[in-house]
This record gives C-alpha cells, structure tokens and sequence, in this order.
C-alpha cells in the first residue's frame, strides 16, 4: 500500500482536486492522506475521497515522515507562503522528508519556475494522476 499525503492550505481548493482526480483514476493500493494546514483544507479533501485526515503544523510534520509520496502546491516548500499558514517547521518537514514529491508550480508563493508550459490546472492535475500511476 502506498501513502500519499496531499498537503494543502486556506480553503482546500487545490487539494480537493488533487484527491479527487485520484480517486476518479482507481488505482490500487494507495491511501490517500489529507494533510491540511487548516481543518477547512483537511475537510474538503476528506469530502473528495481521501482516507484519512489529518491537520495542523505538528500533523503535517509528523506524517511528512510516513508517507511515500507527498503531492501539493510549489508553496508547502516555502515558509511563509499560502498567508502565513506554511511555517518553518512544515517547509523543512516536507523538503527533508525522503518521500517523493509532485509539487505544482503555482505563482502564488511568488517562486516562478523557468520552462514551465502555463498548463491549466485541470491539465496539471491530470499530468499528477499519470505521475502517480508511473510511480506505484
């Protein structure tokens, strides 16, 4: 079984659909974590299918270190992005962590990525299915 936390912040928005086009892609032995910075973000990707759930600094930090896989915005990365609700200790927890990652470009922590298409985010989210489904 392979765990897959999906990290996501404010409204959830962006998590949601990550869970979502996984659960739609039906692949085996995964587990869907949510790992939200807020209980918001944590609910809407619970609605959307994934397992389990968990939220709050201290949460992420923990299962960065027990999960395989680790899907979320460019931002969980950087301290201080999505307004403040990504702290130090979330940041390095995640970039330390020996899971793999599937990070999406996103402008909104303000880390553009050079050689970047602009793809949609419905073309992104389908490229992290195919991502996924290459790594399991």
């Amino acid at each position: 079984m392979i765990k897959i936390g999906i990290v996501d912040g404010k409204g959830g928005g962006l998590g949601r659909s990550i869970v979502s086009n996984l659960v739609e892609a039906k692949m085996p032995n995964i587990e869907i974590i949510a790992l939200g910075t807020n209980a918001f973000a944590t609910q809407a990707m619970l609605k959307a299918g994934a397992h389990n759930g968990a939220t709050g600094e201290n949460a992420i930090a923990h299962m960065a270190e027990r999960v395989d896989l680790i899907i979320g915005p460019l931002a969980i990365i950087h301290s201080g992005s999505m307004m403040g609700e990504i702290s130090a200790k979330i940041a390095n927890s995640i970039s330390e962590s020996k899971a793999e990652k599937i990070l999406m470009p996103t402008s909104q922590c303000g880390i553009h990525i050079v050689d970047v298409k602009g793809s949609s985010l419905k073309i992104l989210f389908l490229e992290i299915v195919e991502q996924v489904k290459k790594m399991i």
